[in-house]
């Protein structure tokens, strides 16, 4: 039996978000290099500061400057970083009480050993060469030699900060069916596979391991045409970010001849507004020597110039 295919994949978008008053304050002042604290009703000093007070639920407005220096309250070490972690060499995560504030600010705090690191040492901010209005304006903390931890870089503008852009990211490894490597494989060699359910008969693409209508397990491979009728679409008109065609183009579901359900690809070939259900189209392949595992080798699929499907061919697969 051929081993099943696995293969990375990474899902990423960048979140964007405005800050508010509240914490925009702060990051315009980590920009600055200033740390911006808040007050609560109760005479905490808190840093970052609380949008709103624990007690009163009043918005937050009284800000006080604490000190770039302070004292880790607790700690742990990070033998090995991943990414997307502030350093990457060992360091350790420390809960940090800066001169003037009352509760701790966590960060990462750059030392080469475990050794070097204990409750009550004194550390001090090490500002990033360039500042953006962000949490990674602070670099790391750092033993402090004495000092006032003073930036040393200017932020070349007085705009506040009122919005931030976090990238977000997950990697994990994707482990294939041994039906979705047989698809795979068969993309791979220019053939489309799917898998038929002995009871009812109906035909999947991609292939499922067991029937979603009755639970059969699909155990009969069968190749597919490279035809097939377009069912339901959309015109895609605005842009975003990573788009590798320019609006307008149609993404549309294209049932194959043979199949039971439809599979989303593009439709090319023909202008966006002349796309329609019922349109007969056909597989169009990338260059062999482009080809992969993928069903990004069938580059998009184009009109066969044929007659329309009758629409009593396709209204169960809508």
């Amino acid at each position: 039996m051929a081993r099943t295919l696995s293969a990375p994949v990474t899902v990423a978008f960048d979140y964007t978000r405005s800050t508010g008053p509240v914490l925009g304050r702060f990051l315009t002042g980590l920009r600055d290099g200033v740390l911006v604290a808040g007050r609560t009703s109760e005479g905490e000093v808190v840093v970052p500061p609380l949008e709103f007070d624990p007690v009163t639920h009043q918005a937050t407005s009284d800000f006080v400057e604490v000190a770039p220096v302070g004292t880790v309250t607790s700690w742990t070490w990070v033998p090995e970083p991943v990414k997307g972690q502030p350093l990457d060499r060992p360091f350790a995560f420390a809960l940090v009480t800066l001169d003037g504030a009352t509760r701790p600010l966590l960060h990462a705090v750059d030392v080469s050993s475990p050794e070097e690191m204990s409750t009550g040492m004194r550390v001090r901010v090490r500002w990033a060469e360039e500042r953006q209005g962000a949490i990674t304006d602070i670099a790391a903390f750092e033993p402090d030699p004495g000092g006032d931890g003073v930036a040393t870089t200017a932020p070349g503008t007085d705009e506040p900060v009122t919005g931030v852009v976090t990238p977000v990211a997950l990697d994990y490894n994707y482990a294939a069916s041994p039906e979705e490597s047989a698809f795979y494989r068969g993309l791979n060699e220019g053939r489309i596979v799917g898998q038929r359910c002995p009871a009812c008969q109906k035909v999947y693409i991609p292939p499922r391991s067991a029937c979603p209508a009755d639970g059969t397990p699909t155990a009969e491979e069968v190749e597919l045409s490279q035809t097939g009728t377009v069912t339901t679409f959309c015109i895609v008109n605005v842009p975003f970010l990573g788009q590798k065609i320019t609006p307008p183009y149609v993404s549309a579901y294209v049932l194959l001849d043979g199949a039971d359900i439809a599979v989303l690809h593009l439709i090319l070939g023909i202008p966006a507004e002349e796309v329609r259900m019922g349109m007969r189209v056909k597989a169009v392949w990338k260059p062999r020597e482009e080809w992969a595992f993928s069903l990004e080798n069938i580059d998009h699929f184009a009109p066969t110039g044929e007659p329309d499907a009758d629409y009593d061919t396709y209204k169960q697969h809508l």
